[in-house]
């Protein structure tokens, strides 16, 4: 059995993964990881998050062939012609992958959504649409990685968003926020490259030095 990870350690071998191996996710094992994605911070402690779980095949198939047409859409395949790096173009090309098998290869996806905000009160513009939304997300996948299972965050949905809502009966004052696909991954998890935190951070005022 793999050793769980601890928390620092998951947060920093958190990777997106796009392919799957098809082992399902036992019941009890998912609904660890949306209790954990529960237990995110929530403004006003609304917890208006919902989780629909697509287990069901011709369902998952039918979600797969819309986002299918929205990632052609967004992401043309003379996009990945056009990339010299190896290491983008690998990244590239797992999308391209998730793009052609969403629906066929992920046993389980979880489409994450909240009831539309009738208040129209959104003092940032725009910008904190979703902020107690996608901290569940993360909770999620972090979940996930502790059980060995991998995911991603994905929007590229929203492109045929009514076409999808209308698949899986969610009503029309329901927003989707994300489609994450969750699988027992044939890739590796981390460990993620990122930018030093000197080059991302700045001290007292915009430009100071961290250190």
């Amino acid at each position: 059995m793999t050793e769980t990870p601890t928390l620092l350690e998951a947060i920093r071998t958190t990777r997106s993964l796009r392919r799957f191996r098809p082992d399902p996710i036992p019941d009890g094992v998912l609904r660890e990881l949306l209790e954990a994605a529960t237990c995110a911070p929530s403004g006003r402690n609304a917890q208006g998050w919902r989780f629909l779980v697509i287990r069901d095949p011709a369902a998952r198939q039918r979600v797969g062939a819309l986002y299918k047409e929205a990632w052609d859409e967004y992401s043309p395949p003379s996009r990945l012609a056009a990339i010299a790096d190896p290491r983008e173009r690998r990244r590239v090309e797992s999308a391209f992958h998730l793009g052609a098998h969403m629906g066929d290869e992920a046993p389980v996806l979880v489409m994450v959504c909240a009831p539309r905000q009738r208040d129209g009160g959104d003092s940032g513009g725009g910008r904190t649409l979703g902020a107690s939304i996608y901290p569940a997300v993360q909770n999620l996948l972090l979940a996930a990685r502790a059980r060995g299972i991998g995911g991603c965050l994905t929007t590229i949905h929203l492109f045929r968003e009514a076409q999808v809502k209308a698949a899986l009966g969610i009503p029309e004052d329901v927003d989707t926020y994300a489609l994450i696909p969750l699988g027992h991954p044939r890739d590796n998890f981390g460990p993620l490259r990122r930018r030093p935190v000197e080059e991302v951070t700045f001290l007292d005022r915009w430009g100071g030095p961290l250190a």
